[in-house]
């Protein structure tokens, strides 16, 4: 009777769950999962760090809308891998770690990196748990993959001993699970829709925020057809970035908080009225607010709303255009909107054509994004502090799923492996990582993975030498005398790139940005640009900005 080892059975779920990659660190403990993976034709892509590994499946999940799958060793590997595991948490994207341990044999004898590991995760899983047994991998698989993918998605740690890896079982006593979840979408509430639906109706003036579910819903088109229904402008962000292209009537950037502060009736979809939106305080006195989100515990967090609709957010967009009875006019508001976002623009503009020296980090912002546009259909991972504040105010994205930051927990590092998995799974489209100097720290040794697995991409590094988005806040609040720990050396990371076999420019002027930039695209590898900026800029531009 034939059989399988329990790494068998686990490569062979990942695989019919539709798993393409999975992201490691080499590790003796998860050995049996390399060796299956192989059998099965998926994809292992080893990263210079577990942190990295988490990171890039993370990304990967994002951008597939399915799972991202990471495989560490047991004790650091899995340590290592946890704060990548955390972010995904934050920013309710569906990775799966799988941490090896030593044989439950062995359990408490003190083996080689044993350490608890399924406590270490149970406040930012959704669900963290031990294989007991070969037998049970297909179950606890099925459940891991209907648990991350379930109402607000979020990552799960299976923690799999040797033993569990290594033994057999028939094949004939362990079938593998089909059916074990539902692929269903959530519609709101259609009382809460027809209240909801009247409020925008007698509304003057309705604002939207559109946030990371739009993305993960696929609900762009239902966005548009709904903003131009209700007459609304519409603002976004986390992963809902691109979801209405930059010369859509209905997008507006520039004027977030004057809208939210006059809006008779907000629409709050998808994004949790967290720092992002001042905790839900920017809204004005008299606003009613509507909340659509997936989760019903993050509805009317921190500020009580009028109506609070439990669904996905393609389901009630499509639902709420239905339910208004005809397109509603809000010609006055939206073109006074329009008015200011260009005063705005105009003002932002005289920034991005400067000539200073160091650079102003709207000038570089400017010459990326019209690089990148020309560059095709372009890609952008962000991972820093106030140059990737600074380029979101100027990149212009015409689609959704072009844009990868950290989200709300704010991690650096993501950089990389972000963008590692970015070109893996889009191999032709043109990858951007904004980078931050003090960010590439973290993972810049895993653009040698990009190097090693022929991943070009193009890293434009703003370097101020500083942590630049602490230290200008932490300088204004206790002086340079009492700001210690924020800058750093003018370290050349064009040649750090170079020397791990990439392509390198160092650039001081201006005018030498976009023929670098250029120069960097047409390399067809991994390549850096090193751009030194004004410290001082974003505060003297008014662009700077800490949240707490």
């Amino acid at each position: 009777m034939p059989t399988s080892t329990g790494a068998q059975l686990l490569v062979r779920m990942l695989k019919a769950e539709g798993v393409r990659h999975v992201f490691t660190l080499s590790g003796l403990h998860v050995a049996p999962i390399y060796a299956a993976c192989v059998e099965e034709g998926i994809a292992l892509v080893d990263t210079r760090h577990e942190q990295a590994a988490a990171h890039a499946a993370d990304a990967t999940a994002r951008l597939t809308r399915g799972i991202g799958v990471c495989c560490v060793t047991a004790g650091p590997g899995v340590t290592d891998a946890l704060t990548g595991i955390a972010n995904a948490w934050a920013a309710a994207s569906p990775v799966l770690l799988l941490g090896g341990a030593a044989p439950t044999f062995n359990a408490g004898k003190g083996s080689l990196q044993e350490m608890e590991q399924v406590d270490l995760f149970t406040r930012i899983t959704k669900w963290s748990d031990r294989i007991p047994a070969p037998d049970r991998v297909p179950t606890y698989l099925a459940r891991a993959f209907r648990v991350m993918l379930s109402g607000r998605p979020g990552p799960v740690f299976l923690e799999v001993p040797w033993d569990v890896l290594s033994n057999g079982v028939d094949d004939a006593e362990c079938p593998l699970p089909t059916g074990y979840r539902t692929r269903a979408r959530l519609p709101g509430d259609p009382q809460l829709i027809q209240q909801a639906a009247r409020m925008i109706e007698s509304a003057a003036r309705v604002a939207v925020i559109a946030g990371s579910s739009v993305f993960w819903d696929d609900a762009a088109r239902e966005l548009a057809a709904f903003a131009e229904r209700a007459g609304a402008p519409v603002y976004l962000n986390g992963a809902g970035r691109g979801a209405l292209p930059s010369d859509h009537p209905h997008f507006f950037s520039h004027t977030r908080k004057e809208a939210l502060a006059e809006a008779e009736v907000v629409l709050v979809v998808g994004t949790p009225l967290d720092f992002r939106l001042g905790y839900g305080a920017g809204f004005g006195e008299s606003a009613k607010i509507v909340q659509v989100d997936s989760d019903a515990s993050e509805i009317g967090r921190n500020r009580s709303v009028d109506v609070g609709i439990v669904g996905d957010s393609r389901s009630v967009f499509a639902q709420l255009e239905a339910a208004l009875p005809q397109a509603r006019k809000a010609v006055g508001w939206l073109a006074e909107l329009r008015k200011r976002e260009g005063a705005k623009a105009q003002k932002q503009a005289a920034f991005e054509r400067s000539d200073q020296k160091p650079v102003h980090h709207f000038r570089l912002a400017k010459e990326l994004d019209e690089v990148a546009r020309a560059a095709g259909d372009s890609m952008f991972v962000a991972d820093g502090g106030n140059w990737v504040a600074i380029a979101a105010k100027v990149i212009q994205l015409r689609r959704p799923g072009r844009w990868l930051d950290p989200g709300p927990l704010g991690c650096l590092g993501v950089g990389a492996p972000f963008a590692i998995a970015a070109k893996l799974l889009h191999p032709d489209r043109p990858v951007f990582v904004i980078q931050g100097d003090g960010s590439f720290g973290f993972n810049g040794m895993d653009f040698e993975t990009a190097l090693r697995f022929r991943l070009p991409m193009v890293c434009v590094v703003g370097n101020d030498a500083a942590w630049g988005q602490i230290r200008l806040p932490q300088v204004q609040l206790f002086g340079p005398e009492k700001s210690p720990a924020t800058l750093l050396a003018p370290t050349r990371y064009d040649k750090v790139v170079q020397a791990l076999g990439g392509y390198g420019e160092h650039v001081e002027d201006p005018a030498g940005i976009r023929p670098a930039l250029e120069r960097a695209v047409a390399s067809g590898t991994v390549a850096c640009v090193n751009v030194m900026l004004d410290p001082d800029a974003p505060a003297a531009s008014g662009a700077q900005g800490y949240a707490i």
